[in-house]
């Protein structure tokens, strides 16, 4: 009795490509398909298994149904001159009534009953424009998976940073509204020794007492312009954070 002819349809048919580099576990997926009314067990077996990890390995498919097969290639130092040996083959067999022991299923099969298709391994390195395109698609992923999952995530940094030099204007706001307070202070203090200076009977010394009341009269004259250039620095830094 001849070999029967594989059931499953498998895409791709006949060679699985990695692309890399191969730095780190590369990915390529294996359909199979199920055209037959009947259920169809499976096994992928490869002549490198300490270098893929295949899930699912084995399985049933129902009749019409398909399934999707994940090989990993583990990360090892590509040589472009040493061409691939490595193969996979799917083998199959038509599952009879119910299937509870797969193990004992494939042991007794015959090998006439056995199906299989082969597939060749291919290494490829990527070329110059798909490295730029990976480097940027990965780039813009994050971003752009944040954006959908909280449109306000892109408008959160400048958020944050907005409330650190708010808190940073307040306390020098309150700094300068101490030291302006410190001055009216001691303006209105220098008034008062003005005013109770000018009400002082005239001494002997005409001359130095004139002179210590103009210099405190100077010096009281001169704090409201100091306050107001104060002020005025204190409101242009303020202002001039929130407008920027």
């Amino acid at each position: 009795m001849s070999k029967l002819d594989q059931i499953l349809v498998l895409d791709p048919p006949s060679d699985l490509r990695f692309k890399g580099p191969f730095t780190d576990v590369v990915t390529t997926n294996l359909k199979l398909k199920n055209p037959s009314d009947r259920r169809v067990c499976f096994k992928v077996k490869t002549t490198a298994p300490r270098r893929y990890c295949v899930r699912p390995n084995s399985g049933v498919i129902e009749a019409g149904a398909a399934v999707n097969i994940s090989v990993m290639l583990q990360p090892f130092d590509y040589d472009p001159n040493e061409k691939s040996k490595h193969k996979f083959m799917v083998q199959t067999i038509f599952a009879s009534g119910n299937v509870s022991d797969m193990d004992s299923l494939w042991k007794d099969a015959k090998p006439d009953d056995l199906m299989d298709s082969k597939l060749r391994c291919v290494f490829e390195l990527p070329s110059e424009n798909d490295k730029v395109n990976d480097v940027d698609a990965t780039k813009a992923a994050p971003l752009v998976n944040s954006v959908k999952a909280d449109p306000s995530a892109a408008s959160a940094p400048a958020a944050a940073l907005d409330d650190t030099e708010t808190k940073k204007v307040m306390e020098k706001c309150k700094r300068l509204q101490s030291e302006i307070n410190k001055l009216t202070e001691e303006n209105r203090q220098l008034k008062e020794e003005g005013v109770r200076m000018r009400k002082m009977p005239r001494s002997d010394h005409p001359t130095s007492n004139s002179t210590g009341l103009v210099a405190r009269e100077t010096s009281s004259a001169s704090l409201p312009s100091l306050l107001v250039v104060i002020a005025a620095i204190f409101i242009g830094f303020f202002l001039g954070k929130f407008i920027l």
